[in-house]
Parts: structure tokens; C-alpha cells; sequence
């Protein structure tokens, strides 16, 4: 199976239901495997006494005004598999949780800043599905030992995602190679939630061993709302999925001749005659030289050594084949 594709609609759909279809149908056409919203509210995700940061202001009137109507989610998926591609929704709270088993999804996502927080981990793991976590700001490695007891006391298949939580990311800041550390945490399957502007990053990660991808995507970046000045638009999404699926065909392990070298094998090089040689002469490094291409039955370059002191079984002129 090929890298897990996750088209992240997130608050993109600027609670207009007619958008978050088009969202869908963008996911569908890019040629993602999933489409994911987030299910929060207001009153459970910030505290009324939260302070104004990273240059937010009001941060629980903003949240309100993003959040997804908790009726649509039914609606979306019956959507989405009438489309052919996979709903999810990041949950935030416990009642989400609930309403997205109830609705039948296949996996549980657990976001970058909730990844820090045990309580809810164990809510989300206590559903017994497969889980989604993001290994982003405050992720608890120190601690992994008491995940690693959650997860294995509900036996969740855990994939961890790659993830730096900046809006959007510098390329300076991904630091791709934690890819490759993951698989030392004893993870089911690992990847990358990008949060960069470029659809070419995640095919990068793919060549690092990412299994799953995530990136956030909008019908337009002109639109109003936060998360769309960071998200791509459709066609870079298609980018994106283009750029992961080459990076796919071109990995694996070279053994021998690919079948698309078959016909360049006589590129290479045979051994052949320097200057005119006498029968019974012995070849020598002033007689015998490598030139292209390289014939069935000829001495192959790789054996020009091995040539040396032998003697001459046939008159040869210039340049013609030691056989």
C-alpha cells in the first residue's frame, strides 16, 4: 500500500456547508485518501480566561466562529463515502470523540498540542481504534513509556506523525531526519504532518520512511480566516499528491540491470586492442585498452587485468574486441 494521504480541510470550510463539499471534492480530484475536519467547541477547547497569544485576540470569539457545526459530520461522511474517500475528524473533546465512533470512522487523529495531554490521549485510545498522533509542540518524550502502556492496553495500531506546530513552518524548522527517530519508539507506522508552504516537502519525507501524510489545504488562500494563508490550494494539492506518488516509484533497491537499463548494457566497456597484435604475442598495458561498448562474448572492461601476461590466441587489429 502506498503512502496514506490525509487532505486536512480543518476550519477551511469558514462553516459554510457548501464549501466543506467543495473541500471534499477537491480532496477527491487531488487524488488524497482521506479528507479531515476538526470537531471543537468553544467552551471546551480554551479557557474563558485564556490571554491573546501568537497574535490572537479573543481567542475563544475566533474559535467559535471556525468551529464545525456538529450536525454536519454525518452529512460529510455519507459524502465522503459517496465519493470514495475515507472522513475523519480531529476530535477535541470528549463528546466528539463519542460522535465520531458513533458515526463509524475508521481512525481516531490526535493533534500536535493534544498529543501532551495523557488524559485525553487515553480517552482517545480508549475507543480501541487505530490512532493518528502528531508528534509536535510539547510532545512528551520523556514520558513515552506511559503512552506506551495506554496504547498497548487498548491495542491501538499507533502511527506517529513528524510534526512541527508553527503556522506556517520555516524549511529551517522541519528537521526532517526526526522521521527516522520514530521508528525507535517501537510505533506501528510513522509520518509527517507538514505545516510548510511547499507541496514538494511531503515527498521528502516519504524517502525518509514516511508512511502517512497530512497537510492542510483551502479552496483559496485569498480567503478570510486563519488557516488558510498557510494551507494549499487544490491544485498544489494535486502537486503534492504528484511529488509523493514519484517519490514512491522511486524508491526500493538496485540488484543487477533495471528493466530500463536493458537496453543501454552496451554502453559499457570491452577490452580491445591498443595497437596490432601478433598471434601468440602476450598483452600487455601498451597493447590492450578498454573501450566502449561492450559486446556478448567480448572481455569485459571489469576484466582487463586479468588479461594482462595472457597470450594472444589470434591475430587482432586496432580496436578489435579481445574475445
Amino acid at each position: 500500500m502506498g503512502t496514506f494521504i490525509i487532505a486536512e480541510a480543518g476550519a477551511n470550510h469558514d462553516k459554510k456547508f457548501e464549501q466543506a463539499l467543495l473541500l471534499i471534492d477537491a480532496a477527491v480530484e487531488s487524488g488524497c485518501d482521506a479528507c479531515k475536519f476538526q470537531t471543537y467547541s468553544s467552551d471546551t477547547l480554551y479557557s474563558k480566561n485564556a490571554p491573546d497569544f501568537a497574535g490572537y485576540k479573543n481567542i475563544n470569539k475566533l474559535i467559535e466562529s471556525l468551529e464545525l457545526p456538529r450536525e454536519w459530520q454525518k452529512d460529510l461522511k455519507n459524502y465522503c463515502d459517496s465519493k470514495g474517500i475515507e472522513f475523519m475528524s480531529t476530535p477535541f473533546d470528549e463528546k466528539a470523540v463519542e460522535e465520531l465512533v458513533d458515526l463509524g470512522v475508521k481512525r481516531m487523529k490526535i493533534a500536535g498540542f493534544e498529543a501532551a495531554d495523557l488524559r485525553f490521549v487515553e480517552m482517545v485510545a480508549s475507543t480501541g481504534l487505530p490512532i493518528i498522533m502528531s508528534a509536535g509542540i510539547g510532545f512528551p518524550w520523556n514520558a513515552w513509556h506511559l503512552y506506551v502502556d495506554v496504547f498497548q492496553r487498548y491495542g491501538n495500531h499507533l502511527t506517529v506523525l513528524h510534526c512541527n506546530n508553527a503556522y506556517p513552518t520555516p524549511p529551517e524548522d522541519v528537521f526532517l531526519n526526526t522521521i527516522t527517530q520514530l521508528k525507535m519508539y517501537g510505533v506501528d507506522s510513522i509520518g509527517f504532518s507538514d505545516h510548510t508552504l511547499s507541496p514538494f516537502t511531503p515527498a521528502l519525507a516519504v524517502t525518509l520512511g514516511a508512511e502517512v501524510v497530512e497537510k492542510h489545504f483551502t479552496l483559496s488562500r485569498s480567503l478570510s480566516g486563519p488557516d488558510h494563508t498557510f494551507a494549499l490550494e487544490p491544485q498544489e494539492l494535486k502537486q503534492m499528491v504528484d511529488h509523493i506518488r514519484h517519490a514512491e516509484n522511486c524508491l526500493g533497491y538496485k540488484k543487477g540491470f533495471s528493466k530500463s537499463e536493458e537496453n543501454f548494457k552496451k554502453a559499457m566497456r570491452s577490452v580491445v586492442a591498443k595497437k596490432q597484435i601478433k598471434k601468440g604475442e602476450i598483452f600487455t598495458k601498451d597493447n590492450l585498452t578498454t573501450k566502449r561498448p561492450y559486446l556478448e562474448g567480448n572481455v569485459p572492461a571489469l576484466a582487463w587485468k586479468h588479461k594482462l601476461n595472457c597470450m594472444a590466441d589470434r591475430d587482432y587489429d586496432i580496436d578489435d574486441f579481445i574475445k
